[in-house]
């Protein structure tokens, strides 16, 4: 989950052009526990459950996967919530939130490993 499909990047690359309003556009520099997960810094980590995400000037973001099951079956689920801290932090959120859905389906596409 680490890597995300082009067009996503592609997105995020799109990101860097609003810079200048002062939202962040690279891995922010939060301290992580170990390594990040894509660009967000890791949280806290389990065996069953990690948490990622930073805390910003116009919002605050939390990724968390959770994985349950053991053996053969797993589920995998992420979610995510977000924080607006101020009128720059929900225009950020209300231009991303189309696109949520579709980039967290097609990351989680990447875990899905067929039972032979």
């Amino acid at each position: 989950m680490g890597h995300s499909p082009r067009w996503v990047d592609n997105l995020l690359a799109m990101r860097n052009l609003v810079a200048p309003s002062g939202l962040k556009t690279g891995a922010p520099s939060s301290t992580s526990i170990s390594g990040t997960l894509g660009i967000f810094p890791v949280l806290s980590g389990a065996q069953d459950r990690l948490v990622a995400g930073f805390d910003d000037s116009h919002l605050d973001f939390r990724v968390v996967v959770d994985v349950a099951g053991a053996d053969l079956v797993s589920s995998v689920t992420m979610t995510t919530l977000v924080v607006p801290n101020n009128p720059l932090g929900r225009a950020n959120l209300a231009t991303i939130l189309p696109f949520h859905r579709i980039i967290i389906r097609s990351i989680l596409r990447q875990v899905i490993k067929p039972i032979a």
